[in-house]
């Protein structure tokens, strides 16, 4: 059995860590940090875990808020799996010395907040004990049955050599719920320096799609993604959406330097374009202050195929639901035809998953609602994923290469963005 530690949890995907109860974690959690706002939030939303009418958790949190929370993590050794979810500036250093230490890490992206953390991701990634990202991306049902259709040659055929092969965009609102219930933001989630800027926070999953999607036989999966060009922009946050989302009631001084008339420039959209295993790839992130009535998150991601384009998509034109969609490149019989076998094979460990023609020409793929959990049940995913990993006693140099490979370029994109 491992025991989990969790330091200083200031964001909510610390929290959804928690959402589901697995047999391989005690149910005793140690937590270390600071005494605030946060981590009662924190404590709350795994009290709601434990308190709902269906699959109720246990989770018995002790709590140690005197001294310094890391060193006192490191030398009261109260468990193995050490949880940060919070600040990002300071978080590559945090990992390296748990790492050097002896724990296992399982931690929220991004480790990298200056090109200047690269060090301390690299030197994480070198040896065991593992140090894991809470990447959860490749959990989802619709990003798994694009992989698998990018992965067939009858569908997809082969990667286009010329021109931008790759395109995935994602818009983000910084009003939103969790657990059903509004999310309280920390004002420091607002400053760059501390939750990391654009260029390095949603593209961390952006990055990992394409390396995932390019990952494959005859691929150039040994080269590390290349940088072309990124550039970065803000979100205009008015004083008032500000003190809705933190419950705070004013700008604090630290992000003064920040604030123009009335509203704080926040740094967080961020597009970039590179090279990944041998194909050209971009990726876009940006934040509203909040969604349109009824709309949600948007994301959309296309592989461009020689012989068809799939597509990933969600937003008010899919009823905010998660889309994939295979359009023909010719012989578009064939590539149905092709679609169908190969769901019709998937039956036995994806049951319901189906075919219909799309709007606009080719197919669609039919998900079933009891397949698609939903992305705040992927985290207990990751969690097993970690766990399995750590039973195993191997150690996984393909994924520590992958996730160098991702930071190292998302360094220099950083790097490029503020110069």
């Amino acid at each position: 059995m491992h025991t989990l530690l969790f330091l200083d949890p200031g964001h909510f995907h610390a929290a959804l860590i928690l959402r589901t109860a697995h047999p391989g974690i005690e149910d005793e959690i140690f937590v270390y940090a600071s005494d605030g706002v946060e981590l009662r939030d924190f404590l709350a939303l795994v009290e709601r875990f434990n308190r709902r009418s269906a699959e109720p958790t246990r989770w018995r949190a002790t709590v140690i808020t005197s001294g310094d929370p890391l060193a006192r993590l490191v030398t009261e050794r109260r468990g193995d799996v050490v949880v940060l979810a919070g600040r990002n500036g300071g978080k590559a250093r945090a990992i390296r010395r748990l790492h050097d230490a002896g724990f296992h890490v399982l931690a929220d992206k991004p480790w990298l907040v200056a090109p200047d953390d690269l060090e301390d991701v690299r030197q994480s990634l070198g040896t065991r004990p593992l140090a894991w990202e809470i990447m959860t991306g490749r959990h989802d049902l619709a990003a798994r049955l694009m992989k698998r259709l990018v992965d067939l040659p009858d569908v997809f055929g082969q990667f286009s050599g010329d021109g931008l092969v790759l395109e995935l965009e994602s818009v983000h609102h910084l009003a939103k719920l969790v657990d059903g219930a509004p999310l309280r933001r920390p004002s420091w989630y607002f400053d760059v320096r501390v939750q990391g800027s654009g260029a390095v926070d949603i593209p961390t999953h952006l990055v990992d799609q394409t390396q995932w999607l390019t990952e494959g036989a005859g691929r150039a999966t040994g080269e590390a993604p290349t940088l072309s060009s990124a550039r970065a922009w803000p979100t205009r946050v008015p004083a008032e959406a500000f003190a809705r989302i933190t419950k705070e009631p004013a700008f604090p001084a630290e992000l003064r330097p920040f604030v123009a008339d009335g509203a704080l420039e926040y740094l967080c959209n961020a597009e970039l374009s590179y090279r990944v295993s041998g194909v050209s790839a971009r990726v876009a992130a940006s934040w509203n202050v909040a969604a349109p009535a009824g709309e949600g998150d948007r994301y959309r991601a296309a592989a461009h195929g020689t012989s068809a384009n799939i597509v990933l998509e969600q937003g008010p034109e899919t009823a905010n639901r998660r889309r994939v969609t295979i359009e023909p490149r010719g012989q578009a019989d064939r590539v149905a035809r092709a679609v169908r076998d190969a769901v019709a094979s998937w039956q036995g460990e994806l049951p319901g998953v189906g075919v219909e023609p799309a709007i606009g020409g080719g197919v669609s793929l039919v998900l079933p609602p009891a397949l698609a959990a939903g992305h705040e049940a992927h985290f207990a995913l990751v969690l097993d994923s970690l766990v399995r990993a750590i039973d195993d006693g191997g150690w996984p140099a393909a994924l520590a290469a992958r996730t160098l490979d991702k930071y190292t370029l998302l360094a220099e994109a950083a790097d490029a963005v503020s110069s």
